[in-house]
């Protein structure tokens, strides 16, 4: 077996699905040995940032690897945000660049897409991983894949492997199997029963899931535990949608000052609250009423487990959640009542709102069933915070522009299921078009743009400002030529008629460009502004 072989069969059986990329020079050479061996199926986009936020969703929606496939420097150095992106978000993307044989970097000659010398990628990319490897010596190479694939998926972060273009025909030994490095079962234990003694003294005791539930596949045992608990069980922002696919109950999301009262409420005065793979950051935090009393919490958050001024460290998430579902018993007298999305589009000719794409959706989601959301950063997310429970991805923490249609991509490819996408003009912009490679690919999702021609969650912060004003693209006019239908609605008569006619129509991808006036925004983001318009203004008098 050669090196190319045995990365992607270690890929395969570490957790990987499929592998998206574009080729270049550098990495011609393992590309046709992706094509050829057929371990992974391989799809490939326009431009390298879709290419990470594909990956990353796939990635993010399994709760397992996301492999992403580009060339030396300028593929590579393309791709650094989206690969921040996974790692703010603790998603564990895999990702493997093509580079300089040996025998060119010793030529003497600055080499094209070299920038300062043959190792600053490798560089700027410790920034952004948490392990790396240069797969240039065929001895080492197997133990190095294994070593830097366990880190992704012990950690869930992203990873780096160089692989120069003249290894990869080299032949090497098999990858290890993975092995799972789990901490201490006993101090596991151990926690558990603290965490457990916390819970049964309180009598406002919630239950908070937040980003590695799902990274580390523990939506199933997490959806138990919650029952078996019967407290309130709520996600923070960024881990909307988790227990959409399962039946245990929801109590909604937490967004502070800017989320539904009863939420707030059950989070902020809780004595007892377990937060499980929750990220401590400002879109979670950052608009609460009252902070968060970490006296009477528990996080369980990136292998340790925080409360109180007690820590607990090597304790993965996993391992934490075994053990309590071993101890777990009720310690709530009814099961918090679902949250309900609103439903209900009249069918009239009114200018369209926000919060009326969410009733649509949701009215849709009544009539054929809930689809998995990818959705960009800006009013669309908070507007989904609208709509019904369902499987989400979305960049709610480092919050980057632009990955809305390839997460959506990314995520029809993992899931087999028809995507709605959520995504604003400007969003639009930046990677709408990787949607012409649809109908190369197979793919057919549903696609909202918010067409506020503006910037509107930045116009939400600065109404009087021009530079946040964009002008109309006719977004649904381009459709065609990209391989799709397209249809432009500025009613909410029009607006539920495209949804249904898009949702029947399975044979390419279909984009609603909903057309919205501009100072419309969510009630949700509204509540948001004005509470970081609040904290910015006691932070000045203080």
């Amino acid at each position: 077996m050669n090196i190319s072989t045995a990365l992607l069969q270690a890929l395969k059986d570490y957790g990987a699905d499929e592998v998206f990329g574009i080729p270049g020079d550098f990495a011609l050479p393992f590309f046709r040995h992706i094509e050829t061996s057929n371990i992974l199926p391989l799809y490939t986009l326009s431009h390298e940032p879709a290419v990470g936020f594909a990956a990353d969703a796939a990635g993010r929606y399994r709760g397992t690897l996301g492999v992403a496939v580009v060339t030396y420097g300028a593929g590579a150095l393309n791709m650094v945000n989206p690969v921040a992106t996974a790692y703010a978000e603790k998603s564990p993307l895999v990702v493997i660049s093509g580079a300089p044989g040996a025998a060119e970097g010793k030529m003497g000659l600055g080499l094209h897409h070299q920038v300062k010398h043959l190792d600053s990628q490798r560089l700027v990319y410790n920034e952004v991983t948490c392990a790396q490897a240069v797969l240039d010596d065929p001895e080492t190479a197997p133990a190095e894949i294994a070593r830097v694939l366990t880190m992704a998926r012990e950690l869930s972060l992203p990873v780096y492997i160089e692989f120069p273009r003249d290894m990869v025909d080299v032949a090497c030994a098999p990858v290890p199997a993975y092995v799972s490095s789990h901490g201490k079962p006993e101090a596991a234990q151990a926690c558990a029963r603290q965490v457990m003694a916390l819970l049964k003294a309180a009598t406002s005791p919630t239950l908070m899931l937040g980003v590695e539930v799902r990274r580390y596949g523990l939506e199933k045992k997490v959806a138990a535990l919650a029952e078996r608990l019967a407290i309130p069980t709520v996600t923070s922002f960024m881990g909307r949608g988790i227990l959409a696919e399962t039946s245990a109950p929801f109590a909604g999301t937490y967004l502070g000052l800017a989320g539904e009262d009863g939420v707030r409420e059950e989070v902020e005065r809780s004595d007892g609250l377990l937060m499980l793979g929750v990220i401590m950051c400002d879109t979670n935090f950052g608009v609460s009423k009252r902070q968060v009393d970490m006296r009477h919490a528990a996080q369980a958050f990136g292998r340790q487990v925080k409360f109180n001024h007690h820590l607990y460290p090597d304790i993965p998430l996993p391992d934490l959640v075994d053990a309590l579902l071993e101890i777990a018993e009720p310690l709530g007298s009814a099961k918090p009542v679902d949250w309900a999305a609103p439903t209900g589009l009249p069918a009239d000719d009114a200018a369209i709102k926000p919060l009326d794409i969410a009733t649509a959706v949701n009215d849709l989601f009544v009539r054929h069933g809930k689809m998995p959301i990818a959705s960009d950063i800006g009013d669309c997310l908070f507007t989904a915070m609208d709509m019904a429970h369902t499987a989400l991805v979305a960049p709610g923490y480092y919050a980057t522009m632009g990955p809305g249609i390839p997460f959506g991509l990314g995520l029809q490819a993992a899931s087999g299921l028809r995507p709605l996408v959520l995504v604003g003009d400007g969003a639009f912009q930046m990677t709408g078009w990787e949607l012409g490679n649809c109908r190369r690919l197979g793919l057919n999702p549903i696609v909202l743009v918010f067409n506020n021609a503006a910037w509107g969650m930045l116009k939400a912060f600065q109404a009087d400002a021009g530079y946040n004003d964009l002008d109309d693209w006719r977004f649904a006019d381009i459709a065609p030529s990209l391989g799709g239908k397209g249809v432009r609605v500025e009613t909410r008569k029009a607006l539920a008629d495209a949804l249904e006619a898009a949702w029947q129509d399975d044979s390419s991808f279909q984009l609603v460009e909903i057309i919205i006036p501009r100072e419309e925004i969510s009630p949700t983001l509204k509540r948001f502004t004005e509470a970081i318009r609040q904290k910015s203004a006691l932070a000045k008098e203080a």
